[in-house]
């Protein structure tokens, strides 16, 4: 798909004009972190204007992550470690989302085994869920796999042999790598399900994290707002772009993470804008108030 509008800074496949209409409706944004808004513990130059720059034109925002390996709390210190200050009800991760979807979906799951960090499995045991041991005689009520920075490979294993039981089997997420500024490949949630699906021939029977559209839904119902109004923007097509096309809302990628322009010309959907970074959607947004 060749895009209708383009320049250096941005590009899509909506005129000019259509692309202005759309951003006028947005009230609010929901931002994706890693890639985003910081690379790993570094802040973008531009976060906090454009952050500025949304509370002036009376959009507001929240923060949506696939990382589960930090609770709320610890992410809120992060941000404010890194001088954003935000409040609970403005960030989201899939740890929150899928304890949501077991307490609504799955009330019957009360022991788990997981395999995600100290901060995460905390914060399920803080939701009142019990661990089960890496022990065949323990057997759990459904297994949990999520990004673990920590994992053990006896752990690594014992989920394998878990999901070879026919036990409920959830993914958090199904990022393959996190983005990092270091000199590393952080394997994220979606390798490690490969590598059990590898091993055991089965895929989770659910995966919670972007793109799945209920990481928008609650967004929508708090604010009382219309899928057209909300804007997912993040660094990834499979993720976060998705989530809004799935979710019928506005699907803006940055090219501060991990996709690359060519990537983002060649896929088909392509998003409904691609910025090189937040700081020009914002230029766009306060461009269609004016």
């Amino acid at each position: 798909m060749t895009p209708k509008t383009q320049t250096p800074e941005y590009f899509s496949p909506m005129t000019y004009d259509e692309m202005m209409a759309a951003c006028r409706r947005i009230r609010h944004v929901a931002l994706d972190m890693d890639g985003t808004i910081y690379m790993g513990s570094t802040l973008f130059p531009f976060t906090k204007d454009f952050l500025a720059k949304l509370t002036r034109l009376g959009i507001g925002y929240s923060f949506l992550t696939n990382n589960p390996t930090r609770s709320i709390a610890d992410y809120l210190k992060k941000l404010a470690k890194l001088g954003i200050e935000a409040t609970d009800e403005e960030m989201y991760t899939t740890a929150v989302a899928t304890i949501e979807y077991l307490k609504a979906r799955m009330p019957e799951v009360k022991r788990i085994f997981a395999l995600g960090t100290p901060s995460m499995i905390r914060e399920f045991e803080e939701a009142g869920f019990e661990m089960a041991a890496c022990d065949a005689n323990d057997r759990p009520d459904a297994l949990i796999v999520a990004f673990d920075t920590t994992l053990q490979y006896d752990r690594l294993c014992h989920a394998a042999w878990l999901a070879q039981q026919g036990l409920p089997y959830i993914a958090t997420n199904p990022d393959r790598v996190c983005p990092t500024d270091q000199p590393t490949v952080l394997v994220d949630c979606g390798s490690l399900t490969t590598c059990i699906e590898y091993a055991t021939g089965r895929k989770p029977d659910l995966v919670i994290g972007k793109p799945n559209p209920d990481m928008l839904s609650g967004i929508m119902y708090r604010y009382n707002l219309q899928p057209d109004q909300v804007a997912m923007c993040g660094d990834r097509i499979y993720t976060d772009v998705a989530t809004a096309q799935n979710a019928g809302g506005m699907g803006v990628l940055v090219l501060s993470g991990e996709t690359t322009k060519e990537t983002a010309l060649n896929n088909d959907p392509m998003p409904d804008i691609t910025c090189r970074d937040i700081s020009v959607l914002g230029d766009l947004l306060e461009a269609s108030h004016a």
